[in-house]
Parts: C-alpha cells; structure tokens; sequence
C-alpha cells in the first residue's frame, strides 16, 4: 500500500500542563515527536526532523505557557537519505 507523501495532522498538547510548569515547552515538543512518529509509523531507520519555526512557536510564549494545540504539515519523502519533514501548516 503506497504511503501519502503529504499530511495536516493537529497535535493536541493538553498533556504537556500536567507537570511542572518550568518543563511544558520540552514537554510540548516531545509530544509533538511522539505523536508524528506514531501517526505516520516511522521505522527506527527513518529520521524526523522537526522545523525551527515550529520549535519557535511553542517556545513564543515561554516555557511556561505553550499553545494548546498546533497544526502541522508533515512530509515523508521516498528517498532514505531525506528525514520526514514537521512544518507548521500554512493556509
């Protein structure tokens, strides 16, 4: 079965306010990992990469307050070499 080069996937992270308040950000882009690695079953030889504008989103407000939920662009290409791409969707 072929795989879809291209996906919009919203990333709830209502977990991340579950602990301490000084780790929500880290917590926040752990999830955001877990959560791609788990939508799109990566294997352990393929590579997610995550895009600074995303890590700067989440951090925008502090490590303290992270959004609640984002929508991301996820791009997994046929090439090994090339990891899958985590953008911020932009309409």
């Amino acid at each position: 079965m072929a795989r879809a080069n291209q996906s919009e996937l919203i990333v709830p992270l209502r977990h991340a306010w579950n602990i301490t308040r000084y780790k929500r950000a880290p917590r926040a882009m752990q999830i955001i990992k877990n959560q791609v690695i788990q939508h799109l079953k990566v294997t352990e030889e393929e590579v997610v990469w995550i895009d600074p504008a995303v890590n700067e989103f989440i951090w925008s407000r502090g490590i303290e307050n992270p959004p609640r939920k984002i929508k991301l662009q996820i791009t997994r290409h046929d090439e090994p070499d090339i990891p899958i791409e985590v953008k911020l969707f932009e309409e």
